[in-house]
């Protein structure tokens, strides 16, 4: 299986490795481990949605 990194995370779904390494401690994303220090997330891994928001509204208030 390959990997990629938080940085490479982080520029794949446009946010910063700090929410990548949250969602990745909080078991948000499915697949990934951690190796010593750095977590490997799997390249097929899809964005955790964000969960301040309701499923019905996008983050800019439009219904999906």
């Amino acid at each position: 299986m390959d990997y990629m990194t938080l940085k490479e995370a982080s520029n794949k779904w446009g946010v910063t490795p700090r929410w990548i390494n949250y969602y990745c401690s909080s078991g948000r994303i499915p697949g990934a481990v951690k190796m010593g220090t750095v977590w490997l997330i799997p390249k097929d891994s899809q964005k955790p949605a964000d969960q301040r928001f309701k499923s019905a509204r996008s983050k800019e208030g439009e219904t999906k």
